[in-house]
């Protein structure tokens, strides 16, 4: 038996499982912790076994990934992504994150893309938070997620809707992040989602953050004129991770 997406086209054998984990991941088949969260600060689940431990209550094949690379191959297959050979999807949440396709396929390598750990310029004159990192103290994750903002200013982001201080310097963080995406990888497209970027008018001083930053160096419309169909939300909304665990059981 298999399962179907809502345009009719299998998705998986029901008897395949995929997983889209938190936190840094063991993805290697060959090393004797595949399938652990290994480190994280989320707490309680550093050295987690979670691949192995469903694999063998089950006794099913199970491919198991980051959750934003998961999210990435949902968009890629049947969200805002379709058709691209090369995108990232990027998520601000309780933590930061992204995932990458490179030629249609998603890129892992050393371990795997950690877009929420990379060190981004930190005025401590105009913001003199320290961050909140345990690795890193004011690694992109530490200055723009979730965790970062109630910390910073005292108040979940959801309660500080209209406040501009708080949104502009939320912009500012992440477009020096995506443009350091965008530089390396050279994206088609990036896709970004996640709750913090649920607050009004957020992605698009993002948009305008990163055109101004880019200068028009890359003498494309994309990162100019076109930003809004460069740097979008997820046509998947909040589903595109589960899809993406779906599509990631296909390769189990």
């Amino acid at each position: 038996m298999s399962l179907r997406c809502h345009d009719g086209h299998a998705l998986a054998q029901s008897h395949d499982v995929g997983i889209g984990s938190f936190g840094r991941v063991d993805r290697k088949l060959s090393s004797p912790t595949w399938g652990h969260i290994t480190t994280t600060p989320k707490p309680g689940w550093a050295n987690t076994d979670v691949g192995q431990e469903i694999r063998r209550r089950l006794s099913v094949p199970v491919a198991f990934d980051t959750d934003v690379n998961a999210a990435a191959l949902g968009e890629h297959r049947w969200g805002g992504a379709r058709g691209l050979d090369t995108f990232c999807y990027v998520t601000v949440g309780t933590g930061i994150g992204g995932g990458a396709m490179v030629d249609g396929k998603l890129l892992h390598g050393l371990v795997h893309p950690e877009f929420g750990h990379m060190r981004i310029p930190h005025d401590r004159d105009a913001d003199p938070f320290p961050g909140v990192c345990q690795y890193h103290g004011d690694c992109l994750e530490g200055l723009a997620s979730g965790r970062a903002i109630e910390a910073r200013w005292g108040q979940s982001p959801a309660e500080l809707e209209g406040d501009d201080a708080v949104w502009e310097l939320e912009a500012g963080y992440l477009a020096l992040g995506l443009i350091c995406v965008i530089c390396v990888l050279s994206s088609e497209r990036i896709v970004i989602g996640g709750g913090v970027m649920k607050q009004p008018g957020l992605l698009s001083l993002v948009q305008r953050r990163v055109t101004g930053l880019m200068n028009g160096y890359l003498g494309t419309k994309a990162v100019g004129e076109e930003i809004a169909g460069y740097i979008t939300l997820p046509a998947l909304g909040s589903k595109a991770g589960v899809l993406g665990a779906i599509a990631l059981a296909e390769t189990a």
